[in-house]
C-alpha cells in the first residue's frame, strides 16, 4: 500500500473516532438534559407501567373447597345433631371455621364462641333471616385450643334449641407466636369491643393477626400481607400480598373474608414497584380505599424516577385503571424537582400514606409524610380545596396561597404524619370539617423543628373553610414523651362509643409497636405492647374491627 493512500485511510479513521466521540457526547449531553428536566408521565404511560388486570388465580384453585361446601349445603343427612364441619375451611385463615346443616323448619342461627375470660366471648348471628339450610362461618376461635363454641337455633315457632361443638385449632406460625402481646390495662367495660370486636394488627410485612382484650390471637391469615387491610362491601377485606411467601414482591391484591374465600384478585406489573428499605417491593404502597362507585382507589408509583406520588382509581370489574392522578400536575414543581434521590435512586419526595374519601363532597383527604402535608382534593375537578403544613404561606406561589389553611393558637403543626381520618361533624356545616391524624411529629421538611423528635400524638383538628382556619380540638400523646415517640408509621381512629385507639407503631426503633386506647378525657382503657414482631413486621396500622359485621354473609352457592 503506498504512503498517500495510508495516509488517506488513517485520515478517515481519525474522522469516524471524531464523529463517534462527538454523537456519544451529544446522547450523553442530551440524554442527561432530558433527565434533568423530565416532565411527569402521561396518564397512557402510567397506566401502561402499572398494567392492572383483574384474575382467578385463588378463586379457581378455591373451587374444589367451594364445591364440596356446595355439596355439604344439599346433604340432609348434615342435621343440627350431626352437622358438617371443617376448621380453616379454604387453608389461609385456621382460626376460623365453617359448620353446615339443615333445619326441618326455617330458622335463624346465632353462635357462641366461648372466651377465655369476662367479654372475650365472640357472638354474631348469622345473616339471611329464617332458613332451612344454615351456613354459619365462625370466627374468632382461639389456637391451639379445643374451643367450645355454643349454637343457638330460633325457630319461626319461636323454639329455642342449643347445641355444643368443639373445634381443634393448631398452634400460631412463626411470626404471629414470636410477636408476644402484653396487655397491661384492659377495662372491658369502657373498651369498645361490643359482642365481637377483635383489634386488627396491620403489620408492615408477615402475617397480620387480630387479639382479643386479653392480647390473645382470634384470627390472623396466613397470606403474608404489607400496609393494606382494608374494610370492603359486605363485610369482605381487602389484602395486598403476595403469591407466595418466598417471593419478595407484593403485587397481588385480593378481596376476601375472614373465613379465606376470594372473591375477587387484582395483579400489577412490578416494573413500577417500590421500596422503603430492604428487598421486598409493592405497586400498592400504604393505603388503599372504596369508592362510592366500589372502584378502588389506591397510592402508587407511577414508573418513573418518582415514586408513591400517585393514585390510581381502579375498575373493581375489570382491574383496569379509570383515572390517574399524579401529584407532580397539583403541586409546584420546585417541591418535586429539586427533591434528592434516596438510595434506591428514586425521588421520594411526596410520600403518601393516606387516602380518605368525603361522601359529603365528593373529595378525598391525603397525607404527604416528607413534606410534612395534609390536603383536600375535589375528585371530579382534580384542584385541591385546602391544603395545611408548616411551610409558610408566603413562600408558596401566589395561586396556592388562598388554599392554605390558617393555624389558630395552640394548634400543632404536623411533621411526618400519618392515618388522616374523616370525622363527623354534628353541626352539618357545609364550611365545618374535622379531622384526625396521628402527628409522629418528626419534621421532614416543613414540620415543627422545635417539638420535632419528642413524642408522638393522635391529633383532632376542626377546619372552616369559610375562614381557611384549622383548630387543634382535642391530642394524645405528649404526655407519654419520648418513650411513645416513633419517627415513622402510626394509626388513629375514632370509635363508636367515641374513644380513640393509637398505633404508636415504631416505638423504640421498631423493637415494640404500642396500641392504646383512651377515652374522650385521654384515660388509658387498653394498652397492648407487641415485641420481637421479627423484621419490618412491626404494627403499621391497629384497626379495632367487628368480626364479622351485619352485611357478610358466607354462601358457597353465589360467587
Amino acid at each position: 500500500m503506498s504512503h498517500k493512500r495510508k495516509r488517506i485511510t488513517l485520515v478517515a479513521i481519525i474522522g469516524l473516532v471524531l464523529v463517534a466521540v462527538g454523537l456519544t457526547w451529544f446522547q450523553l449531553n442530551r440524554s442527561t438534559k432530558t433527565s434533568a428536566t423530565q416532565l411527569p408521565l402521561t396518564e397512557t404511560q402510567i397506566k401502561k407501567n402499572l398494567a392492572s388486570k383483574k384474575v382467578t388465580t385463588r378463586a379457581d384453585q378455591q373451587k374444589s373447597a367451594t364445591a364440596t361446601y356446595q355439596k355439604a349445603t344439599t346433604n340432609r343427612r348434615y342435621t343440627l345433631a350431626n352437622p358438617y364441619i371443617k376448621v380453616n375451611p379454604y387453608g389461609t385463615s385456621p382460626l376460623t371455621a365453617l359448620v353446615i346443616f339443615r333445619t326441618s323448619q326455617a330458622a335463624k342461627v346465632s353462635y357462641t364462641v366461648v372466651g377465655k375470660s369476662a367479654k372475650t366471648s365472640i357472638t354474631n348471628t348469622v345473616n339471611g333471616g329464617y332458613q332451612t339450610t344454615h351456613q354459619v362461618p365462625i370466627v374468632g376461635l382461639y389456637a391451639n385450643t379445643t374451643n367450645t363454641v355454643r349454637l343457638t337455633v330460633t325457630l319461626k315457632s319461636g323454639e329455642v334449641i342449643k347445641k355444643t361443638i368443639q373445634l381443634k385449632t393448631g398452634a400460631l406460625p412463626k411470626y404471629v407466636k414470636s410477636a408476644t402481646v402484653t396487655v397491661s390495662k384492659s377495662d372491658k367495660t369502657k373498651m369498645s369491643i361490643g359482642n365481637n370486636k377483635l383489634t386488627i394488627i396491620d403489620r408492615t410485612t408477615k402475617e397480620p393477626f387480630a387479639i382479643d382484650a386479653d392480647g390473645n390471637v382470634r384470627w390472623y391469615s396466613t397470606n403474608y400481607s404489607q400496609h393494606t387491610i382494608e374494610q370492603w362491601t359486605g363485610g369482605h377485606i381487602m389484602m395486598l400480598t403476595k403469591k407466595k411467601q418466598s417471593s419478595d414482591v407484593y403485587n397481588d391484591l385480593i378481596e376476601t373474608d375472614y373465613l379465606g374465600r376470594v372473591y375477587r384478585e387484582y395483579t400489577f406489573s412490578g416494573s413500577t414497584s417500590s421500596t422503603d428499605g430492604g428487598t421486598e417491593t409493592t405497586v400498592i404502597h400504604h393505603d388503599l380505599i372504596e369508592l362510592p362507585n366500589h372502584n378502588l382507589l389506591a397510592t402508587v408509583s407511577d414508573g418513573s424516577k418518582y415514586k408513591e406520588d400517585t393514585m390510581v382509581e381502579i375498575s373493581h370489574k375489570t382491574g383496569k385503571i379509570v383515572t390517574v392522578i399524579d401529584l407532580k400536575k397539583l403541586l409546584p414543581k420546585s417541591m418535586w424537582s429539586a427533591f434528592k434521590a434516596g438510595a434506591d435512586g428514586k425521588i421520594d419526595w411526596f410520600h403518601q400514606n393516606s387516602i380518605e374519601y368525603d361522601k359529603t363532597d365528593n373529595s378525598i383527604l391525603i397525607s404527604g409524610r416528607n413534606q410534612d402535608m395534609i390536603m383536600k382534593i375535589d375528585y371530579a375537578t382534580k384542584k385541591i380545596k385546602w391544603i395545611y403544613s408548616g411551610k409558610k404561606k408566603a413562600s408558596w406561589p401566589k395561586a396556592y396561597r388562598k388554599l392554605i389553611l390558617t393555624p389558630t393558637s395552640s394548634t400543632t403543626i404536623t411533621g411526618g404524619q400519618h392515618g388522616l381520618t374523616l370525622l363527623a361533624d354534628l353541626t352539618r356545616n357545609a364550611s365545618s370539617e374535622n379531622i384526625m391524624l396521628y402527628d409522629n411529629n418528626t419534621a421532614v421538611t416543613n414540620g415543627d423543628k422545635s417539638t420535632s423528635g419528642k413524642y408522638s400524638q393522635a391529633v383532632k383538628y376542626h377546619i372552616d373553610t369559610t375562614k381557611m382556619t384549622i383548630t387543634q380540638t382535642w391530642a394524645y400523646g405528649k404526655s407519654l414523651g419520648k418513650t411513645n415517640f416513633t419517627n415513622i408509621i402510626g394509626y388513629a381512629e375514632e370509635e363508636s362509643n367515641g374513644n380513640v385507639l393509637i398505633d404508636f407503631g415504631m416505638k423504640k426503633n421498631g423493637q415494640e409497636s404500642n396500641v392504646i386506647e383512651v377515652d374522650k378525657n385521654g384515660n388509658q382503657v387498653f394498652n397492648a405492647t407487641i415485641k420481637n414482631a421479627s423484621a419490618k413486621a412491626y404494627a403499621y396500622r391497629a384497626y379495632r374491627v367487628a368480626f364479622y359485621n351485619n352485611n357478610y354473609q358466607f354462601d358457597a352457592n353465589k360467587d
